[in-house]
């Protein structure tokens, strides 16, 4: 919730820094530029390495590469080398990009919370000042009230309990 005593994220981006943030991803795209998008059921569909077929991938690529002569022409083991040696490679930075994905998410995830949370308490407070006959506060009270409107009640919202940390 922000208040005074909780607020987690307390910080905005300027148009400079979003833009060095947008030039960064984009030089990554730029230094890797064979990066492919897959279509959901290419992605459910197609077969996965995981940490027991890994380790089968490495052995079959050694035996492909010290008997090449028993398997057909066709099956190239550089372009199988190749394959593995970019998944291998490209586990470092998915694992950093998915930290730093997370920690976007996360966040955007408090900062919306703690937004909401506010709005949530204004909301209440106008609502408080209109019953008790403020002037100038029916119109915002009625402004906002529109987003509760059909969910059953008075318009009123119950509040959440806020998880204390005990010191």
């Amino acid at each position: 919730m922000s208040n005074i005593t909780n607020n987690r994220v307390s910080a905005t981006i300027d148009a400079a820094t979003i833009q060095k943030v947008k030039d960064a991803i984009a030089s990554v795209h730029q230094v890797l530029p064979f990066l492919i998008g897959l279509k959901p059921e290419e992605r459910q569909a197609i077969p996965k390495i995981n940490d027991v077929n890994k380790s089968f991938t490495s052995d079959a690529i050694t035996a492909i590469k010290n008997n090449g002569t028993l398997l057909p022409a066709y099956l190239s083991v550089t372009e199988i080398d190749n394959d593995f040696t970019l998944f291998q490679q490209l586990d470092e930075l998915v694992q950093l990009s998915s930290q730093l994905t997370e920690k976007l998410s996360d966040t955007q995830m408090m900062a919306g919370s703690e937004a909401y949370v506010s709005a949530l308490t204004a909301y209440r407070l106008f609502e408080a000042a209109s019953n008790a006959g403020i002037a100038g506060t029916d119109t915002i009270y009625d402004q906002l009230k529109q987003r509760f409107a059909g969910q059953g009640g008075n318009g009123t919202i119950t509040p959440t309990p806020t998880p204390t940390n005990p010191a």
